[in-house]
């Protein structure tokens, strides 16, 4: 770990890591990008790593990974200390598109391998939470980025948005097994039977959304909860998903943020994580709705 930067020193949690199945260390926060847009993207990551974050997530989907990648290439630190992880569109499901899409992937980001490619849905989005899971698809798609880790393009492999079932049928006929699944989890929507069974598999499970895209500011209780602590309501909801043991990808291009995002070095106590985990399911998403991930279809 570098030095700290800009006369701070980098916030406990983002020195702390996990161990994924293949012995792979992955930064215990990680910053999400979803909705920054593709020209601020690389001044968004070189703030992230000047605040201490060395994991960055980012998708063929977001349309910034030339961002990103640039970001990474003149960030403060090497390359080799920033965990990137990016996603195979939702709609890619044959094997010879995988293989495309993953070296697309490392092209635009402008990176010679990529520490983590992760299915981004085990659907196409138009498809999302129908009947059709598309198994031989996801088994086509899984078994390229298998073929880009034992080349050395990509460091790990995972899932995201994946259901145990789901899950199930990459597992039966892999042969690297996937190292995380990336599920919307936050408090009031913590999917406990699903980031059960995914880490009975070996995986890691990462928490995108930790602030359901804004709406938990709106549920009282979290923030008189949060009051007591004398923390803000993102810091109780990303210090929520560490003590679940789950690895928390808030997302926010503003520096301050960034920072605050990552001072979470206090402790939920066990009484008041039994109350988090009870709190009424958040149904409406608001706006979010628009998105499959927050409506289920």
């Amino acid at each position: 770990m570098p030095p700290p930067t800009r006369g701070k020193e980098i916030p406990v949690i983002l020195q702390d890591t996990y161990t994924l199945a293949n012995g792979l260390s992955i930064p215990k926060l990680g910053l999400g990008t979803w909705f920054i847009d593709d020209g601020d993207a690389a001044q968004a990551v070189r703030d992230a790593v000047d605040v201490g974050y060395r994991h960055i997530d980012t998708a063929q989907a977001y349309g910034n990974e030339a961002g990103v990648g640039e970001g990474v290439r003149t960030a403060s630190v090497p390359r080799d200390e920033i965990f990137v992880t990016t996603k195979l569109a939702a709609e890619v499901k044959s094997h010879d598109e995988a293989v495309e899409a993953i070296d697309g992937s490392l092209s635009t980001l402008g990176l010679d391998h990529v520490d983590m490619v992760i299915i981004h849905s085990p659907q196409p989005w138009e498809d999302f939470g129908g009947d059709d899971r598309w198994p031989e698809g996801n088994r086509e798609a899984w078994r390229a980025l298998e073929d880009a880790y034992e080349d050395g393009k990509v460091g790990a492999i995972g899932l995201s948005n994946f259901t145990a079932g789901d899950i199930d049928n990459i597992v039966s006929g892999a042969r690297v097994a996937p190292m995380v699944n990336q599920v919307l989890a936050h408090i009031s929507n913590t999917p406990f039977d699903l980031i059960e069974h995914s880490q009975q598999n070996g995986m890691l499970v990462e928490a995108y959304s930790p602030m359901a895209h804004g709406e938990l500011f709106k549920n009282q209780q979290v923030a008189d909860m949060a009051e007591t602590y004398g923390v803000s309501l993102p810091q109780l909801s990303i210090r929520y998903g560490l003590q679940l043991g789950l690895l928390p990808l808030p997302k926010t291009a503003n520096p301050d943020h960034m920072r605050t995002n990552a001072e979470v070095d206090f402790e939920i106590s066990e009484a008041d994580m039994e109350t988090l985990r009870t709190v009424a399911l958040m149904e409406d998403y608001g706006e979010a709705s628009v998105f499959p991930v927050y409506s289920g279809a």
